[in-house]
């Protein structure tokens, strides 16, 4: 028995990388999961992980951004899994310039996925939490309910090159002290992770040519220039930047039963650097 069965998550962006590290491991520990991808071959593929190592699963394919995409979401949850206990907000990848060269598309783009989004999923969730939690305290039951989200250590400290990235992250730790506090008395637990260097396909070294992501229809560059990754690992007490099962653990301690008195905080998993 692990210590989250029982309980239904949603994880936004689990399909791959850090996402779904969280996805797999809520799951090991009991947790069934709404796994969320924009591309519904990555999302199956997670979905058949986590079956295959005897958890349950089912997926939501889509935008985090779309019109309708958190009413939809929210329902998967609670329509097929019958009920929604930890909201993960982890979907989302960085479109980085200078401030003289960033257009308003790309910073409306970082700021709707990483900030928007999150607020929809949220609010597409308060009127099942706000009906639950009353008959769960008229009923004498004390039931937390976990939400964990995903910031940037740029959202805490600011990072060169990314005004929209880093607003957006500042934001959503805004927007996480906010709701820990309207949330409270629905016994939920608002928290945030502001995560540092994590290798994943977005952050992995990339010399000999370019690599890009498609976001509706848009060319992102990703990868990290090796000199400039090996420079940035240097400067990390730990020595090395984190994996996403080392990401994915941080965000579980939010989720277990252990961190029920613990509201409002953003937690930097970082490997020590500040």
């Amino acid at each position: 028995m692990g210590k989250l069965q029982g309980k239904v998550a949603i994880v936004s962006g689990s399909g791959r990388g850090i996402g779904r590290a969280i996805a797999m491991k809520l799951a090991s520990e009991g947790a069934s999961v709404v796994v969320n991808d924009l591309d519904s071959g990555t999302a199956d593929e997670a979905v058949a992980a986590i079956r295959a190592a005897g958890g349950q699963a089912i997926a939501c394919v889509g935008n985090v951004t779309a019109d309708g995409f958190a009413e939809r979401f929210v329902g998967a949850a609670v329509g097929q899994l019958g009920g929604l206990d930890i909201i993960v907000n982890n979907a989302g990848y960085t479109w980085d310039n200078v401030i003289q060269k960033m257009d308003d598309k790309q910073w409306e783009a970082i700021l709707g996925v990483h900030l928007t989004a999150p607020f929809r999923i949220l609010r597409a969730a308060s009127g099942f939490i706000r009906e639950t939690a009353r008959q769960e305290a008229a009923d004498g039951r004390e039931v937390f309910r976990k939400v964990v989200n995903i910031s940037s250590t740029s959202g805490v400290y600011g990072n060169a090159g990314q005004a929209n990235y880093a607003a957006a992250k500042a934001g959503i730790n805004g927007l996480t002290r906010s709701l820990a506090k309207e949330w409270g008395r629905y016994k939920v637990n608002v928290n945030s992770v502001a995560f540092g260097l994590i290798k994943t396909r977005l952050t992995e070294a990339s010399a000999d040519e370019a690599r890009h992501i498609d976001i509706d229809g848009q060319q992102i560059l990703v990868g990290v220039n090796p000199h400039i990754l090996k420079s940035a690992e240097s400067t990390i007490p730990i020595g090395r930047a984190g994996t996403p099962d080392e990401a994915a653990g941080a965000v579980y301690l939010f989720c277990s039963p252990e961190s029920n008195y613990i509201s409002g905080q953003t937690l930097v998993c970082a490997g020590g650097k500040p």
